[in-house]
């Protein structure tokens, strides 16, 4: 952490701890750190209610407009917004040597392996974050969770797919492979990083009850540990676009075929 110079002979303010931790919560509070303080807020409401947990609802994709036109473009704009702090921190940790995000775990030298590994994480930690969703629904401990609200057009599927993959890129990048960057840099300790990471997640899916406050937890322990081991956040972002695409897609017609399964009214 020292000084870098330019070209006009001014110079940059040195990148101190100080500084690091400053921009670790500027990024938060500008993405998943939001979301923590929000969906703390929201699991504190939704507590204080008279309605049993396991009695509320929450929808991750909804509806933004009765009008179709306007439905697909407010949809398309939070996706594209969304993605900005991924942009953010990409320039934060851009590098000048080739791979230019290798300190956020991206390179583009192995695809199929990544592609490959990533399906194969999805598969691991697919079935059994359905089994305690349920569990979690039967011990009144989460909320019925309704991962998409939308009206049935053309654009539902894509936008769906593209809203799976900004969750991907969003999470992965920001809670793996931004925080593991930065939290090195401040020396923390992996088994730190890792818990912090996982911690954070947790958190963010607070809203949607302690069990997925749990099985999010677990999820970020495994997920920072083969990050740790392997140093590639690719497979990651895969894994979580495929699981997410694959609920957000099959959701519709799995709730209508099994409604007592996921708690809907018939």
């Amino acid at each position: 952490m020292t000084d870098q110079p330019r070209p006009d002979g001014l110079e940059i303010a040195p990148l101190t701890r100080a500084r690091v931790r400053i921009e670790i919560l500027l990024v938060l509070g500008l993405s998943l750190g939001a979301s923590a303080v929000y969906s703390i807020v929201a699991i504190t409401n939704r507590l204080t209610r008279e309605v049993p947990l396991s009695q509320q609802t929450a929808t991750i994709n909804a509806s933004r407009d009765s009008r179709e036109i306007f439905d697909l473009v407010y949809q398309l704009l939070s996706i594209a917004f969304g993605l900005v702090p991924v942009a953010l921190v990409a320039w934060l940790l851009w590098s000048a040597a080739r791979p230019h995000l290798h300190r956020l775990g991206l390179d583009a030298t192995q695809p199929w392996r990544d592609l490959r590994d990533g399906l194969g994480i999805a598969l691991l930690v697919g079935v059994p974050g359905l089994g305690l969703y349920l569990a979690g629904r039967g011990l009144g401990l989460t909320v019925t969770v309704v991962p998409t609200a939308l009206d049935e057009y053309w654009w539902t599927v894509p936008v769906l797919l593209l809203a799976a993959l900004r969750a991907g890129l969003v999470e992965e990048l920001i809670a793996v492979g931004y925080l593991f960057a930065r939290l090195r840099d401040l020396r923390w300790s992996p088994w730190t990083i890792i818990l912090t990471s996982a911690l954070l997640r947790g958190t963010y899916h607070l809203y949607q009850g302690f069990g997925a406050f749990v099985g999010n937890v677990a999820m970020g322990i495994l997920f920072g540990w083969l990050y740790t081991r392997t140093g590639r956040v690719a497979p990651l972002i895969v894994a979580h676009t495929a699981i997410d695409a694959a609920v957000f897609v099959g959701y519709p017609a799995t709730a209508a075929a099994f409604p007592d399964l996921f708690g809907i009214p018939a």
